[in-house]
């Protein structure tokens, strides 16, 4: 047995130790997939979150509390007897030999994004094998809305319904801003929020064009603003006042000025 499987093993044993019915941990007993469906979602982001740190230490802490949600539902499946650890492992084992041909089969790649579109057909035929009424039937509702959004689009142009370029996507940004400005006028609250939507549809379809994640650009935006204002915390500290007691227009310069 190679350290790895003796490693699962033993976090196996110690994951039904906290589901034991009698000697267990109460909270650990009582959860089902609904009551922990959030806690690996969650997970996930805290994953993501130590990656854009670049901090190792607590990227390794969180890929294994990222495991223990996996670990936690499977246990959960084979309790009531749909399907096991073992079980997913070997569905993930087959699903990455299917989708790379290339690899394991006589099937040639030139770069990259062949290898994405080798994928992307497999899954297509993955999902017309399950008799799916519509492109869109098996994107998750549940997935955040920007990450959902790009899924949805990459659907949409796999039947050549797209933009033929980046000029026709900001083009049509700029249509929706006027949209906007005219909604706004109206103070019609409704139409503003139907346009700042379209808006941000078709800001994300511009991302997907350059090959870019939604999801880290404005992760990125965020964290630039942070860094920017508590710069201007620090600088009305350093005047021995604070942020609250300055006008517009002061606020305006010293954001400027630490740009």
């Amino acid at each position: 047995m190679s350290k790895l499987d003796s490693k699962l093993k033993e976090l196996i044993i110690t994951f039904r130790k906290l589901r034991d019915p009698i000697s267990g941990c109460p909270w650990d007993k009582e959860q089902d997939f609904k009551s922990i469906a959030s806690s690996a979602i969650e997970e996930s982001y805290e994953v993501a979150d130590a990656i854009e740190r670049e901090n190792f230490e607590d990227l390794k802490a969180e890929l294994g509390d990222l495991l223990f949600q996996i670990v936690f539902h499977s246990e959960m499946a084979r309790e009531e007897n749909l399907f096991t650890l073992e079980d997913i492992v070997d569905e993930l084992n087959s699903k990455l030999i299917r989708r790379h041909p290339h690899i394991f089969d006589d099937g040639n790649v030139k770069d990259a994004k062949d290898s994405l579109r080798i994928w992307e057909d497999v899954k297509a035929k993955e999902r017309s094998d399950k008799n799916l009424n519509s492109l869109m039937d098996d994107v998750p509702k549940n997935l955040p809305s920007l990450t959902r959004t790009k899924k949805l689009q990459k659907r949409a142009t796999r039947v050549g319904f797209d933009w033929k370029n980046s000029e026709d996507i900001v083009a049509k940004v700029d249509e929706e801003i006027a949209e906007l400005k005219i909604e706004e006028k109206k103070s019609n609250k409704d139409g503003i929020a139907e346009e700042i939507g379209d808006i941000f549809f078709t800001l994300i379809r511009l991302s997907g064009y350059y090959d870019l994640e939604p999801e880290d650009i404005i992760r990125k935006t965020n964290l630039k603003f942070e860094n920017r204002f508590r710069k201007m915390e620090n600088e009305a500290k350093s005047m021995e006042t604070s942020l609250d007691k300055m006008s517009l227009e002061k606020l305006e310069k010293i954001w400027q000025r630490i740009k």
